[in-house]
């Protein structure tokens, strides 16, 4: 067996601003205003430099060979081809009437997105390389659940006693808050993300007797605060995380009862679980909906299942498809450039400038808007290499493991879900736990504990090979 991995202060403290990002992005109204970038992008040149200080402490620069980076560093590069000067010098970039001569229609927002995506891929790259232990697993798990159970707790305090300010003393104009976002939306979808580990962690047996009541409380409370948001792509999206979850259930609690000798007999038994598994996920969704219905009356279902008017925003985004659709035809390959979607939509606007739209309402129509067929295609690969390694991650002997990585997954998948109806993913905290979330899904042996059973026969296996598998794994740098 391999000796275990040098631990350096460095080290600690990445995963220390890691958290810190996680948490103070969020509170920060989701931190996409400048200032609030700002300091998360502060934060990632401090991961950056923490990180050369690990690598000069233990003599080399630990990097991870999961195939989940290679995607986000093609988007970043596609970013960087749009600066080239290779563009229309007709076209116009931005508030001003200067020809930008760039294959991006507005340079200062692409620039701009760039800092941002770097600033995610070096959060994500260090969270893959430094949960490098069970101990820093949990860490990370708990911090999630945990800050989600008291965002959720906040956010259903805020809503009833002062549902149309943030904190108390911001007014939004024209959106609806919730907690600290100013689209509420958006704090659905990240409810999303934080209750799906301790779903997951109950359906993979990883949680005590005595504590499964606390797991299922804090479910129920973030479920609770994402309904009374109303989001209808929210409330859809947690009916098939619920119904994901079910649908796993069987894999990642794959073991033969006792007793059970029968191949047929044991076949039948996983049939009749997992068709209660689903019966269970039917009933929670009910049961959350008519929770928020008792808490926040029927004007909280009132959107939900009211008729679509003409000033419902959601009246719009087949308008707003349109309009995106029109922007990929006219440039299929490169996009109109990372962020320049506001400026491209224009020229496409079926409703003639009656509203400014500054996103598609979909997530995949406007990655194909701004980084064309290969920005989709980098995508696509993201998406296939998550779901293909998480799924991969069921084997584990350790049941934590396999617990977070059904609950990663089906956050991600939630989200995801959730991305046909809206742009939760542009919002900077929400696409940190996101890329967390698909980090936490795909890591290799070393998170799972020593002392499992089968574990360190296969962990023994597992270093010994760990060069020989995709995805897995870190490596010095030559």
């Amino acid at each position: 067996m391999s000796a275990p991995e040098p631990r350096t202060l460095a080290s600690r403290f990445i995963i220390l601003l890691l958290c810190l990002a996680v948490v103070l992005s969020t509170l920060a109204f989701g931190a996409v205003q400048s200032w609030a970038l700002g300091f998360f992008q502060l934060g990632a040149g401090l991961v950056a430099i923490l990180w050369a200080v690990d690598a000069w402490r233990t003599r080399r620069l630990r990097l991870s060979r999961n195939l989940l980076q290679l995607p986000l560093a093609g988007l970043f590069v596609v970013g960087l081809v749009q600066l080239l000067p290779f563009g229309d010098a007709t076209a116009t970039g931005g508030l001003t009437n200067a020809p930008t001569g760039t294959l991006t229609l507005d340079p200062y927002a692409t620039r701009f997105v760039l800092l941002q995506l770097g600033s995610l891929i070096i959060y994500f790259c260090a969270a893959l390389v430094y949960t490098d232990s069970p101990g820093r697993l949990r860490l990370l798990v708990r911090v999630v659940t945990i800050f989600g159970f008291l965002l959720a707790l906040f956010g259903m305090f805020q809503y009833f006693t002062n549902p149309s300010q943030i904190y108390w003393f911001r007014q939004p104009k024209f959106a609806l808050p919730f907690g600290p976002f100013i689209n509420r939306h958006h704090f659905a979808a990240y409810m999303e993300l934080t209750l799906a580990l301790p779903l997951g962690l109950l359906v993979s047996g990883a949680i005590d007797v005595e504590r499964r009541l606390l797991y299922i409380f804090a479910i129920v409370i973030m479920s609770a605060a994402l309904v009374l948001t109303a989001s209808r792509g929210g409330i859809v999206s947690l009916g098939a995380e619920v119904l994901f979850i079910a649908a796993i259930a069987g894999l990642v609690r794959r073991k033969k009862e006792k007793g059970e000798s029968d191949e047929g007999e044991a076949a039948q038994s996983r049939v009749r679980a997992a068709l209660v598994r689903v019966g269970i996920g039917f009933a929670l969704v009910v049961a959350l909906l008519a929770g928020a219905v008792w808490l926040g009356g029927e004007e909280s279902l009132a959107r939900l299942f009211g008729t679509v008017s003409a000033d419902d925003p959601t009246s719009g985004r087949v308008q707003f498809w349109k309009g995106t659709w029109g922007v990929i035809k006219e440039r299929p390959l490169l996009g109109a450039g990372l962020g320049a979607f506001s400026v491209a939509y224009t020229r496409h606007d079926v409703l003639n400038g009656a509203t400014r739209l500054e996103q598609a309402h979909n997530d995949y129509l406007q990655i194909l808007s701004d980084a064309g067929i290969v920005g989709g295609a980098l995508g696509l690969f993201f998406i296939l290499m998550l779901f293909r390694y998480g799924f991969s991650r069921f084997d584990s002997p350790d049941k934590f493991r396999r617990g977070v990585a059904a609950g990663a997954l089906a956050g991600c998948f939630a989200v995801l879900v959730h991305s046909f109806f809206e742009f939760s993913l542009h919002m900077t905290s929400n696409a940190l736990l996101f890329l967390l979330l698909a980090a936490l899904a795909t890591l290799n042996g070393r998170v799972e504990e020593p002392n499992t059973k089968r574990g360190s026969r296969r962990r023994r296996r597992t270093r010994t090979a760990s060069s020989a598998q995709p995805g897995d794994g870190e490596a010095p740098a030559a």
